[in-house]
């Protein structure tokens, strides 16, 4: 396993050593990595690891169990489609199969152009509005394959300035 560059091993090091003497500080500190650097590098663990005496093992185990976590970098949108039953009543589950055909890509995966990274979520909290999907902080409700389409026009179109 390769080590973290400086920059990234500092503020790692930093994180853990603010939170390691909370109760339960692990999925803290998992948070506030990926909050920092918007995912958790395979270089951190150790890191994490060690500030926490901890196996390798077991922060990778907290890493793949939680699907919050990310291991690689996102894509420049995250578009999370709710998978809860309100939103499956309504049409989600024929979104989120427009919506991996369309991008070409599955959950947990970022698209090609490395614009968009799809995400599943348990709930929005936009139950009577599905379904519904976030992109950053923003949700959308009652989300059609047409209503899709101009959200991803919207966030793959670049302004350009004319000199």
């Amino acid at each position: 396993m390769k080590s973290a560059p400086p920059s990234i091993a500092a503020v790692v090091e930093g994180l853990v050593a603010s939170l390691k003497h909370q109760p339960g500080a692990l999925l803290p500190i998992l948070h506030a990595v990926q909050d920092e650097l918007t995912y958790v590098p395979d270089e951190v663990i150790a890191i994490i690891a060690d500030g926490l005496n901890q196996t390798r093992a077991e922060i990778s185990g907290v890493i793949s169990f939680y699907h919050h976590f990310r291991r690689t970098p996102p894509g420049d949108h995250v578009l999370q489609i709710c998978r809860a039953e309100a939103c499956q009543a309504r049409g989600a589950k024929q979104l989120e199969s427009h919506i991996k055909q369309r991008l070409n890509i599955d959950y947990h995966q970022t698209s090609a152009d490395g614009r968009v990274s799809l995400e599943p979520v348990y709930c929005l909290g936009n139950c009577s509005c599905g379904p519904s999907i976030r992109i950053g902080d923003a949700i959308y409700g009652r989300v059609s394959p047409a209503r899709f389409e101009q959200l991803l026009d919207d966030m793959t179109t670049q302004v350009v300035e004319l000199v």
